[in-house]
């Protein structure tokens, strides 16, 4: 998800120690969650083998419906971010999620 793996006295406030049997070993910093959604963005599309804006109407709503379970919606312009990569309108976005939410 695109984290960075750092030496443990490089490791800032908000990144993560991890330890074994006691010692710090390893200290990875995670991105913003705001860059976890183009690395979520870009492995879909990889997945899909090509660019969310082909895919059929079914394939996008699948998309959103999994987006919305990685939280990708409680980012800051997350909706906007992800209609811009399925080449359709918020109000669509905003129509997926509640089509996936009555289902």
């Amino acid at each position: 998800m695109g984290g960075r793996v750092l030496a443990p006295a490089e490791a800032g406030e908000n990144d993560v120690v991890l330890a074994w049997e006691g010692e710090d070993v390893v200290a990875v910093r995670l991105p913003q969650l705001a860059d976890s959604l183009d690395h979520i963005l870009a492995a879909l599309e990889r997945k899909q083998g090509r660019p969310l804006a082909e895919l059929d109407r079914k394939a996008k709503q699948d998309v959103v419906k999994v987006l919305e379970a990685r939280g990708a919606f409680s980012v800051r312009h997350g909706v906007e971010t992800v209609a811009t990569a399925l080449g359709v309108s918020r109000f669509t976005v905003y129509n997926y999620l509640n089509r996936a939410q009555t289902r």
